[in-house]
C-alpha cells in the first residue's frame, strides 16, 4: 500500500521565523534553498512543513533526509512520522528502493558517500526533495562533499539545513550559495536567517550563562622538568594545551571541583521550576568518559549514563535518558550535534576540541527551551580561546572560503596543533604527566560580558553565582548579573575606603600588597561592565552591542579575554560616549 500524502493541518503552529521562511520558500520555489536557524529553532519542523507542501501539490514524490549520524536518522524518522511522514531509517545501500509504505529514506553523508551512484538512481526515479540536515558535513571531506553532489543533482529540490554554517577550511559546501564580496572573498548566503540572538529575543531558546573556573596547574614534561602555570594566564599555546589537559585530568582536584559546582547548580535549577533537569559532561575521550562518570558517581551518590560513539545501544541510551529524570550523561562526540534533549540544562565542556564549529554545536545541546524563564548554565575551563568562542556566542558567521590567516586565526591553528600533538595516541602517558591542578570561579559571560569574580571554590561569591534563580528570562539574568556586579564593585571601593580611613600602619607592619595581574583584570572588567549597564540604562541598546561598539572603537578582543591596557581602554571611551 502506498504511503499517504501527509495532511497538512496535522501540522503543529509554526514559529514566527517559520512561517517567513515558509512564505519565503513557497513565492520563489527555487531548485536550492538554504535555511540557517539556532540549534533549538525548530530546522527539523520547518523542514517537514517544506516536505509535506511539496508532496500535497506533487512537486515531489519523494523525500531523502541526509543525516550526519545514524541516531539522527532515527530521530528523522520519528519526528516525520509524527505529522503523516513516513521515512525509511534502515535503508541500506544494497537496497534499490524504499517500501512502498515509505515516502523515502533517512540516510547519513558516510552512507551517500560509499555509494552515490545507488542514491543518484533512486533521487533519479522519482521526483526528489533532497533535505541535507547540517550541510556543512557534506564539506568534511572530499569524498562526502563529491558523492552529496553526484547523488543528489538530478533532485527536483533541495533544502539545505544548518545551525553553523561556517566552516574552518576552504571545502566548498555543496549546494550552497557563495558570493563575492567587496574584499574578493567568497561567502556563503543563506536565503533564510534565524540566529541565536533573533530566538533569544522571541524567546525560543533558553538564555546561556558561561561560568568559567581558572586555577593553578602543574604538570611533568617527558624531560622530568615540573612546570606550573594558573589557566586563563596569557602564555604559549603549547603551555595553554598543557596546562588545559592537566585541569582536565581526572585524577587531578579541578574537575571534582567544578563538577562539584555543576550538580549543585543542577540542583538549584531543580529546585527552582526545572525538576527534570539533566546535565550533560563532554568529554575527549572514551577513557576519560568513563572517568568522569566514576567521579561523578563518588561526588553525588548517583550513577551517570555514559554514552560512547561505537558502543551497540548508543542511540537507545540517549533516548532512555532523555525521557529519564536522570541527573548526568556523560558523553565523547555523539552527543555533541543535532541530539534533542530538551531537559539538558547545565554542561561542563571537558574536552580539548575547540574549533568553533565544535564549540557551537556543544552548546547547542543546552539551548532549546520548553518554556520561558528556563536557563542553561556552561561551566567550561577559563582558555582564553573558549573564553572568546562564549564571547561571540550570538555572532552570525558565514563559510569564507579562501581567507587569510590573520593573527588570531594563527593562534587558534597554533592551539588545535599543540592539542593534537597532546592526544596522539600513545604519546601523551610518555611525555606529559598531570600533577595537580586547583579550581576557582574566574569570571561569568552573558551577552558579550564578562562579571569577574576571582572567587575560590565553596566561597560565599561562588555560591551567590551558582545560587541564581533558575528561571529567568533574558534581561533579567543581564539585570541581575549587572546589579550584583555593581554591590560588588561599591563593596570594593568601601572597603577601599575604609583601608584609606585607617591609621597609617606602624613602621613594623607589613607594607599592603599590590593586586596581581588577575586580581587586576577583575577590578577593571567589573568597572567596566558597571560602565556599560550605566549606558544601557540611559540609552536602551543591549550591552552585547554596547561591548561590540566598544571593541570596534578600541580593537582587541572580548572583555573575556582583554589586557589590562585594553580594558582601561574601553573604560575611558565609554565614559565619552
Amino acid at each position: 500500500m502506498a504511503a499517504r500524502t501527509p495532511a497538512l493541518e496535522t501540522f503543529p503552529p509554526l514559529r514566527a521565523w517559520q512561517r517567513k521562511a515558509l512564505v519565503e520558500y513557497l513565492r520563489r520555489r527555487t531548485e536550492d534553498f538554504t535555511a540557517v536557524a539556532t540549534p533549538g529553532a525548530g530546522k527539523t519542523t520547518f523542514a517537514l512543513r517544506i516536505a509535506a507542501e511539496l508532496l500535497a501539490d506533487g512537486t515531489v514524490e519523494a523525500v531523502t533526509v541526509v543525516a550526519p549520524t545514524e541516531h539522527l536518522k532515527t530521530q528523522w524518522a520519528q519526528s516525520a512520522a509524527r505529522v503523516g511522514i513516513q521515512l525509511d531509517a534502515a535503508f541500506r545501500n544494497a537496497d534499490l528502493h524504499s517500501s512502498a509504505d515509505f515516502h523515502g529514506a533517512v540516510v547519513t553523508y558516510a552512507q551517500v558517500g560509499m555509494a552515490p551512484q545507488v542514491h543518484r538512481r533512486r533521487t533519479m526515479t522519482r521526483r526528489t526533495l533532497v533535505i541535507l540536515d547540517e550541510i556543512h558535513h557534506a564539506g568534511d571531506s572530499r569524498t562526502w562533499g563529491d558523492g552529496v553532489k553526484a547523488a543528489f543533482e538530478p533532485a527536483v529540490r533541495r533544502l539545505m539545513l544548518t545551525g553553523t554554517p561556517f566552516r574552518s577550511d576552504d571545502n566548498p559546501i555543496p549546494f550552497v550559495t557563495y558570493e563575492r564580496g567587496g574584499d574578493g572573498l567568497l561567502r556563503s548566503r543563506a536565503d533564510a536567517v534565524y540566529g541565536y540572538a533573533d530566538a533569544l529575543r522571541d524567546n525560543v531558546v533558553r538564555p546561556v550563562l558561561f561560568l568559567a573556573y581558572s586555577g593553578e596547574t602543574r604538570w611533568r614534561t617527558n624531560a622530568g622538568d615540573e612546570l606550573a602555570a594558573r589557566l586563563g594566564e596569557p602564555m604559549t599555546q603549547d603551555l595553554v594545551a598543557q596546562a588545559w589537559r592537566t585541569a582536565l585530568d581526572p585524577a587531578g582536584d579541578w574537575m571534582p571541583q567544578v563538577l562539584r559546582a555543576a550538580d549543585a547548580r543542577l540542583t538549584v535549577l531543580r529546585n527552582a521550576g526545572m525538576p527534570d533537569a539533566g546535565g550533560l559532561i563532554i568529554a575527549s575521550d572514551q577513557q576519560t568518559a568513563r572517568s568522569y562518570a566514576k567521579l561523578i558517581e563518588r561526588l553525588t551518590g548517583e550513577k551517570a549514563a555514559v554514552v560512547l560513539s561505537d558502543d551497540q545501544g548508543a542511540s537507545a541510551r540517549i533516548a532512555t535518558f532523555a525521557a529519564s529524570e536522570q541527573r548526568w550523561l556523560v558523553a565523547v562526540r555523539m552527543v555533541s550535534e543535532g541530539v534533542d534533549i530538551p531537559r539538558l540544562a547545565v554542561g561542563v565542556y571537558a574536552t580539548s576540541a575547540s574549533t568553533p564549529l565544535y564549540f557551537a554545536q556543544a552548546i547547542g545541546r543546552f539551548v532549546r527551551a520548553r518554556r520561558p524563564g528556563e536557563t542553561a548554565s556552561v561551566f567550561l575551563p577559563s582558555v582564553p580561546h573558549l573564553l572568546g568562542l562564549a564571547s561571540e556566542m550570538e555572532a552570525e558567521r558565514d563559510h569564507v572560503l579562501g581567507k587569510p590567516k590573520d593573527r588570531e586565526g594563527f593562534d587558534d591553528d597554533l592551539l588545535e596543533r599543540a592539542q593534537r600533538d597532546d592526544q596522539a595516541s600513545g604519546e601523551l602517558e610518555k611525555r606529559f604527566a598531570a600533577l595537580s591542578a586547583t579550581a576557582e570561579l574566574d569570571q561569568v559571560i552573558f551577552d558579550g560580558a564578562s562579571f569577574g569574580t576571582a572567587a575560590q571554590a565553596g566561597t560565599p561569591e561562588e555560591e551567590e553565582y551558582l545560587g541564581l534563580p533558575g528561571l529567568l528570562t533574558a534581561d533579567q539574568v543581564s539585570l541581575l548579573l549587572t546589579k550584583r556586579q555593581a554591590e560588588q564593585l561599591a563593596a570594593q571601593r568601601r572597603r577601599a575606603a575604609e583601608r584609606a580611613a585607617e591609621p597609617a600602619p606602624a613602621a613594623t607592619a607589613a607594607p599592603p600588597q599590590p593586586m596581581s595581574a588577575a586580581q587586576r583584570r577583575v577590578a577593571l572588567r567589573r568597572q567596566l561592565n558597571a560602565l556599560v549597564a550605566a549606558r544601557h540604562h540611559r540609552t536602551g541598546l543591549p550591552h552585547g552591542k554596547i561591548h561590540a561598539e566598544l571593541r570596534r572603537l578600541c580593537g582587541g578582543p572580548p572583555s573575556a579575554q582583554a589586557t589590562i591596557e585594553q580594558l582601561e581602554e574601553r573604560i575611558a571611551t565609554v565614559q565619552t560616549l
